[in-house]
C-alpha cells in the first residue's frame, strides 16, 4: 500500500478532505502549482485502495467539498454580505453549492475504483486524466456552468504545463496535469512495492519505468510548446487606461450616491489621454436613458479631444422588458454596444422564478433581471483595434471568448468582483483571464470596481496591475496581434475527443478483463 494511503488510512474520508483543501493551494493568490498535481496523486491512490465502490465515492465526494468549501468560500460573501441574504441561509446555500459541484469527483473516484479490473497503471495514467477532465468539461457547461476550479487553472502562467493552453485550452491543461499527477502515484505504488530492494536499485528501477516517461514526457511536451508563438503582432501598440473606481458595492447603487460615482468616473476619465480608456461593469450605476443630460457627452469630447476611444459599462434599457448588461463605446468610432450573453444565475437573472422565488426575496441585488445578449456579436471597433468585449464571468468560459476569434485583435474584461470582497475571488478571476490570453494569444485588459485592473500579455503574465480596493488608473500599451491559435480553431472539441477516447479505451481493458 502506498504511503500516501497508509497515511490516510484510519480515515480515507478526512484524508481526502484534507488533501482538497491542500490543492487550492495551486491557485491564485498561492500559485503553488505542484499541489493539486500531488494533493490528486494522493486522493487517486485513496479512491482506488478504497474497500468498496461507496467508499471510494465518499472519498472523491470529501476532495470536493474540501476543493470548493474553501477554493469558493466566496459565495458565502455574495450572498450574506451583499446580497443580504441571512447569515444561516447563506451558509447552507454555500455548502449546497459546494457539495453540488463535489459530485464531480465523487464520480471520478466512484469510476476508478469500480473498474478495478483495469491495470493500475492505466487506470492511473488513462482512466485518471480522462475521468477527470471529462467531468471537469461537463461541469463547464452543465445547468450554465460553474468552470472555476478547473485544474488547468492551477497551473497559469508558471508551471511547464501552461504551454498546452494555446493548442488544447484550460481543459487541455486539466488532462496533463492529472496525467503527471496518476504518473506520480503509479511511482508512489511503484516505490511501496519495491520498498525491500536497496534504495539505488530502487530509484533506477522507478527513473526507467513508464510512469517516470509518462510525467517527465508530458512536463517536457508543456515547456516546448512555450517556445511555440501561434500569433502575430498588428500594427502599432495602442495605448491604454484602465479605471479601477473602488466604489464600495454597499454604496455603488444608492439613489444618493448615484451623482457622485458619476462625477468620480468623469474625473478619473480626464486624467489621462490614453487612446483607449476602459471603465469596469456597470461603472455608470444607472440606466443609459436614466443618465444627466449631456453627462455621456462630456466623457466622449474628453477621449475624442485626443482621437481615443472609452468603453464603459452600463446598464442599458432598450425597450419595454428588455435590459441589457451592456458595455457601449464613446469616441472617434462612433457609439457600439456590446450586451453580455452568458448571464450569471441567481445574479444577473432569476432562473425558475416559480421554484426560487424565496430566494429573490431574500435577496437584495440591484439589477438582477437583465435579458441575455445575442451570442453572435462581434468585436468592438475602437482606436484602431477590434475589441472582444466580455462582462464579468463571461470570460470564466474560453468556448464563448473564442467566438470573436480571429476577428478580435484584443480582449477585455468589465467587471466588478466587489461582490466578493477581500475573499480569494477576485484573484482566482484574474487567473482566469490569464488562462483566455494563453489560449488565444491576445493581451487581456481587465477593468475592475475594486480589482484586480490590469494588463496582461499573450503568455498570461500580469504586465501591470492596480492594488485591490484603491482607486486607480493603470496606463501603458496593449499591441493587437492576429492569427489563431490550435485552440481558437478547434475550441474544447480537441481534448474532448481526446479524453472519450483515452476512457473508451479503458473501458475497452475492463470488459476484456471481466471476460
Amino acid at each position: 500500500m502506498p504511503a500516501a494511503v497508509k497515511a490516510f488510512r484510519s480515515s480515507p474520508v478526512v484524508g481526502s478532505l484534507l488533501l482538497g483543501a491542500i490543492s487550492v493551494l495551486g491557485y491564485a493568490p498561492f500559485n503553488v502549482y505542484p499541489a493539486p498535481l500531488l494533493a490528486l496523486s494522493a486522493a487517486a491512490l485513496i479512491w482506488l485502495r478504497a474497500s468498496s465502490v461507496k467508499a471510494a465515492a465518499l472519498c472523491g465526494l470529501a476532495f470536493g467539498v474540501g476543493i470548493f468549501g474553501t477554493g469558493v468560500s466566496w459565495v458565502y460573501v455574495s450572498l450574506h454580505d451583499y446580497g443580504g441574504m441571512p447569515a444561516l441561509v447563506a451558509a447552507v446555500c454555500t455548502a449546497a453549492f459546494c457539495t453540488l459541484l463535489a459530485l464531480y469527483p465523487a464520480v471520478v473516484a466512484l469510476l476508478l475504483r469500480g473498474l478495478n479490473r483495469v491495470p493500475s497503471a492505466i487506470g492511473l495514467m488513462v482512466l485518471l486524466p480522462a475521468l477527470w477532465t471529462l467531468t471537469e468539461w461537463l461541469r463547464g457547461w452543465v445547468f450554465t456552468g460553474f468552470p472555476w476550479l478547473a485544474l488547468g487553472y492551477s497551473q497559469v502562467p508558471d508551471s511547464p504545463l501552461a504551454g498546452f493552453a494555446p493548442a488544447f485550452g484550460v481543459y487541455g491543461v486539466s488532462l496533463a496535469a492529472s496525467a503527471v499527477s496518476g504518473a506520480l502515484a503509479r511511482i508512489a505504488e511503484l516505490a511501496w512495492s519495491g520498498r525491500r530492494l536497496p534504495a539505488a536499485r530502487r530509484v533506477r528501477s522507478l527513473a526507467r519505468g513508464a510512469p517516470a516517461w509518462v510525467a517527465v514526457g508530458v512536463l517536457a511536451t508543456g515547456l516546448l510548446l512555450q517556445s511555440r508563438h501561434w500569433t502575430q503582432p498588428a500594427g502599432e501598440a495602442t495605448s491604454v487606461a484602465l479605471i479601477q473606481g473602488n466604489v464600495a458595492q454597499e454604496l455603488k447603487w444608492r439613489p444618493e450616491k448615484a451623482r457622485q460615482t458619476l462625477d468620480h468616473y468623469l474625473e478619473l476619465t480626464r486624467s489621462s489621454r490614453a487612446k483607449l480608456t476602459l471603465l469596469p461593469e456597470t461603472a455608470l450605476p444607472m440606466f443609459n436613458v436614466d443618465l444627466p443630460h449631456g453627462y455621456l457627452d462630456q466623457l466622449r469630447a474628453h477621449v475624442t479631444a485626443h482621437g481615443g476611444d472609452l468603453l464603459t459599462g452600463i446598464p442599458e434599457y432598450a425597450g419595454p422588458g428588455r435590459y441589457y448588461n451592456s458595455v457601449i463605446s464613446l469616441g472617434t468610432t462612433g457609439q457600439q454596444v456590446y450586451r453580455k450573453v452568458h448571464l450569471v444565475p441567481f445574479g444577473d437573472y432569476f432562473p425558475l422564478t416559480w421554484l426560487f422565488g424565496w430566494a429573490m426575496n431574500l435577496m437584495d441585488i440591484p439589477m438582477s433581471d437583465f435579458s441575455r445578449g445575442s451570442p453572435d456579436q462581434r468585436p468592438l471597433a475602437v482606436a484602431g483595434q477590434k475589441v472582444a468585449a466580455n462582462i464579468c464571468y463571461e470570460d470564466a468560459f474560453g468556448e464563448e471568448i473564442i467566438g470573436q476569434l480571429p476577428e478580435a485583435t484584443l480582449l477585455a474584461n468589465f467587471t466588478n468582483d466587489a461582490w466578493w470582497g477581500r475573499s480569494l475571488g477576485s484573484r482566482q478571476h484574474l487567473q482566469i483571464a490569464q488562462m483566455r490570453s494563453l489560449e488565444t494569444g491576445r493581451f487581456m485588459l481587465r477593468a475592475t470596481n475594486t480589482g484586480v485592473t490590469a494588463i496582461i500579455d499573450p503568455h498570461g503574465r500580469v504586465v501591470q496591475a492596480a492594488p485591490e480596493f484603491e482607486v486607480a488608473v493603470i496606463t501603458g500599451e496593449a499591441q493587437g496581434r492576429t492569427g489563431a491559435t490550435p485552440y481558437v480553431r478547434w475550441g474544447n472539441n480537441a481534448i474532448v475527443l481526446i479524453a472519450a477516447v483515452m476512457l473508451a479505451a479503458s473501458l475497452l481493458l475492463w470488459r476484456r478483463a471481466r471476460i
